[in-house]
């Protein structure tokens, strides 16, 4: 970094370097986020529980662990933001939702166990949709969740308010969730980089079927950063993987690592929306890159089907009903109305029809397994549109047509396969566009080489938006 690059601008390990040479002090980094934040929240709306003496006061405590020269952790003094559904101890948990009873969490969730153990300053929560169950920032709870890029369009979600606040520069870590997409969604519209891990390799409570904790970040190196400490294990994820040794400083291996690889290029995802030429033009620009530096890129025919996606629609939608009908009428009220439709829609499914639809979870595990099996790794799209308009719930506003933007995504989720977001190009009104890159099943390291190779062979990536508001 240079000395002219603001303090919230800095990357992670940036911060750590100049940390060690005591150029800069957590105290003064923290400082300028918040003064920072202060600038864009009116207009982003990214956080919850913005708390500026609570993170002043862990600062303190950092600077004078790293001026005595202990360090309690490798991110002792960095900023960190984390997804509202991530429990933090003696804090509510609305899940994004007006519905919820606010009642103090007992204990911190494994991710924000980890994330305060190594030393992390945590800045406050950030914004999501009502359960979760949206790819935007709409919510009833929380302020509606806008796009950095431009506030006309949504950050996407479910972790919307962390995907804002990382392009927006609330300091450059932030923690979100993902069970169909929602960490890489936003991410890809965002232009921000995150990784969806192997299921498991992040514990996470409560845990569930294609479920993963995740770093979201402006730069590959500081999801690395992050993986060596919320990889670490937690006996609460009854799915979690047996802890493992994992090279994480060894994620920048350049560009010569990709010589040789074997790499599937998926332009259709086989169900749902049609890729717009933009995404299309902005994915192959950069299997092109790839094949450049000597990976070996063939086609890869979709593998995904309408009647994998419609299936595990409705078995969410099952699921979501069963909750909304354990609330009394009027906090059922509460929810979205949007959420609601799509819930109760599922009221009338026979008992065979629940099982057929709950069938297409492992259908989709199994096709996506075989239709990988040839490759090293596949790139795809993350989302076959950029932003949408930021009001919306979905990319169709229809509650019986929600998830056709996730069918590059939430195969990954029933794989328990690795994948990660990366920027790889601009709209003409300047829009970020994702590339998905996904590995083999507990290959999270290998995503992350990938992922930074592509970062150095990309095109120059573009300024960071700046807030509009100013003080």
């Amino acid at each position: 970094m240079t000395t002219s690059t603001p303090l919230h601008d800095y990357s992670a390990t940036a911060l750590l370097e100049a940390y060690r040479r005591h150029d800069l002090s957590p105290v003064e980094v923290i400082k300028s986020v918040l003064q920072h934040i202060d600038q864009w929240e009116p207009d982003l709306c990214a956080s919850y529980l913005l708390r500026p003496d609570l993170a002043l006061d862990q600062a303190l405590a950092s600077e004078a662990r790293w001026r005595r020269g202990e360090p309690c952790g490798v991110l002792d003094g960095l900023p960190v933001t984390i997804k509202e559904n991530i429990a933090t101890r003696a804090d509510p948990m609305p899940l994004g939702t007006l519905a919820t009873d606010l009642t103090p969490a007992t204990a911190d969730a494994p991710p924000a166990a980890r994330l305060q153990e190594a030393g992390a300053v945590m800045i406050c929560k950030t914004t999501m949709p009502d359960y979760g169950m949206l790819s935007s920032g709409l919510s009833s709870f929380h302020p509606l969740a806008k796009n950095p890029w431009d506030l006309s369009k949504t950050p996407g979600g479910s972790s919307a308010g962390a995907a804002a606040a990382a392009a927006a520069g609330y300091g450059p870590l932030h923690m979100g969730t993902d069970i169909g997409g929602s960490l890489r969604l936003p991410a890809g519209w965002c232009g921000i980089f995150s990784l969806k891990p192997s299921l498991g390799r992040i514990p996470i409570d409560p845990p569930y079927t294609g479920r993963a904790a995740g770093p979201m970040t402006r730069t590959v190196g500081d999801s690395a950063l992050m993986m060596q400490v919320l990889s670490l294990p937690d006996a609460r994820d009854s799915m979690s993987l047996p802890y493992q040794t994992i090279a994480w400083d060894q994620w920048d291996q350049g560009t010569g690592f990709l010589r040789g690889l074997k790499i599937g290029l998926l332009m259709e995802a086989g169900c749902g929306l049609t890729v717009e030429p933009e995404v299309k033009a902005a994915i192959e620009r950069a299997a092109r890159l790839l094949e450049q530096s000597g990976a070996i890129v063939e086609p890869l025919a979709p593998f995904m089907t309408q009647t994998m996606l419609d299936g595990m629609d409705h078995a969410w939608r099952m699921r979501s009903h069963m909750d909304l009908a354990a609330l009394s009428p009027a906090k059922k009220a509460l929810v979205l109305p949007y959420i609601q439709q799509w819930a109760d829609s599922a009221a009338h499914m026979t008992g065979p029809q629940v099982f057929a639809a709950y069938s297409q979870f492992h259908a989709t595990r199994l096709a996506t397994v075989r239709a990988c099996a040839p490759f090293d790794f596949v790139i795809s799209p993350t989302a076959p549109m950029p932003a949408f308009a930021a009001e919306l719930p979905s990319p169709t506003n229809d509650p019986l047509r929600p998830l056709e933007h996730i069918g590059f995504t939430v195969p990954y989720n029933m794989s328990e396969q690795p994948s990660a977001s990366i920027n790889c190009g601009y709209t003409l009104a300047g829009l970020p566009i994702g590339l998905q890159i996904a590995g083999k099943r507990f290959d999270d390291l290998g995503v992350l080489q990938v992922s930074r190779a592509f970062e150095l062979l990309r095109d120059p990536q573009r300024p960071w938006p700046q807030p509009m508001t100013k003080n």
